[in-house]
């Protein structure tokens, strides 16, 4: 399987200035081959190829008024006309049903948060022996090895996000020598708000709720922004410190859902999610709350670890009746308002946490052999068992240029 693997990059005043060079190109290509395309679609022929659209861009280097395109490595411009392939296919695919609809490719821009610019094989881009990304027409730019690639990368895509900082995210693939041993447990977890995820063996995450931490330090950052007037470079400075205020919310809730991710994956062989609703949940006056959360980004770390590590992922239907069924007996006692936590089940008596006990009902219905029933507060006519699960394991301790396997350290 296909993963990335991101590092941040230093890179110097000079080089900061080739990047933002190869940016504005790469999107000044992009834009003017999707121009060609909506004015031939206006006009009511046929979709201009990618072969043409290359040879308009080797004759567009030789005029006055792009003359400055060969300033750049090639292949950055050529992969700019493939993200516009991918990005029309992706369209078409949409309109076909074969993937999720997405809206026609439109115009980028300077100003937009994100800037982007890939180096294949062919570039000639390496790691050099003193560990630094050497890119063509670019330099040798510091990186940040924070861990080790297990293979050599294929590509090398070059990030600039709305802080200003500036990434590596290498491509590499990976084999199945990483399936770890196999365990015995089984997990099924419920996802909410007041606890981020209740697991079926009455283990609570509590949800760490980073934005709503950060909102007073965001509050002032954009008021100050606000007072700043339009166009004029003190603007841009406020712009990002507030991105950069963001930025680190955003970061500190994706370690979280690393950290939780592999450990759930490291200690459970099978492990049973809700496929939640989340774009109507976030369109209803919780949507804050959701987003803060950030459960899909949550699911999709489970789903791509499973598959790298050999674990099982299991996603059962949100309309499961998770929360109005006894785990202990499988009566269905109807709904219940939000602000019943603990309720009684009629038929067995049983006294259920409302959240241990959907997290135990995820797994049956994923069909994992989870003991019934976790859920209980207190000893009701059914026991209660739980299965101790297995500590984190310590993260290794070889140097990072060890780790890399980068000659020279």
């Amino acid at each position: 399987m296909q993963l990335r693997y991101s590092f941040r990059l230093y890179p110097s005043a000079g080089q900061r200035m080739s990047l933002a060079r190869a940016f504005g190109c790469a999107r000044v290509v992009f834009n003017d081959a999707l121009r060609v395309r909506e004015e031939a679609r206006v006009a009511g022929l046929g979709l201009v190829s990618s072969a043409e659209l290359s040879r308009s861009l080797t004759a567009a280097k030789r005029t006055p008024e792009r003359v400055w395109l060969g300033e750049v490595s090639s292949v950055v411009l050529q992969q700019s006309l493939r993200d516009l392939d991918t990005a029309y296919r992706n369209f078409f695919d949409g309109l076909k049903g074969k993937r999720p609809q997405m809206g026609a490719p439109r115009f980028k821009s300077k100003r937009d948060s994100r800037q982007s610019i890939r180096f294949t094989a062919n570039a000639g881009w390496r790691i050099t022996p003193g560990g630094k990304l050497r890119l063509p027409k670019v330099g040798d730019v510091c990186v940040r090895w924070s861990r080790a690639l297990p293979s050599t990368p294929s590509t090398v895509t070059v990030v600039k996000d709305s802080a200003g900082r500036h990434f590596a995210s290498f491509v590499v693939e990976t084999g199945a020598s990483e399936v770890l041993p196999e365990a015995t447990p089984e997990i099924g977890i419920d996802l909410g708000l007041g606890h981020f995820a209740v697991m079926s063996d009455g283990r609570k995450i509590d949800s760490p709720r980073f934005l709503r931490r950060a909102e007073k330090k965001l509050k002032k950052a954009q008021r100050d922004l606000s007072r700043k007037t339009k166009g004029s470079s003190n603007r841009g400075k406020a712009r990002e410190k507030v991105a950069r205020a963001h930025a680190r919310v955003a970061d500190v809730r994706r370690e979280f859902h690393h950290r939780l991710s592999t450990q759930l994956i490291r200690e459970n062989q099978a492990i049973a999610v809700e496929d939640l609703a989340v774009k109507g949940l976030a369109r209803t006056r919780l949507a804050k709350s959701v987003h803060d959360a950030g459960w899909s980004a949550f699911v999709n770390m489970l789903e791509y670890k499973a598959a790298r590590y050999g674990r099982t992922l299991v996603k059962i239907g949100r309309f499961e009746p998770t929360s109005q069924v006894c785990c202990a007996c499988g009566v269905k006692d109807g709904p219940k308002p939000l602000n019943v936590r603990i309720w009684t089940c009629g038929a067995c008596g049983s006294v259920l946490d409302r959240d241990i006990n959907a997290a135990v009902n995820v797994a049956k219905a994923a069909g994992l052999a989870v003991t019934a029933c976790g859920a209980q507060v207190r000893p009701g006519l059914v026991p209660a068992q739980r299965r101790e699960t297995g500590t984190h394991p310590k993260r290794p301790t070889r140097p990072v240029w060890e780790q890399t396997g980068i000659p020279g350290h």
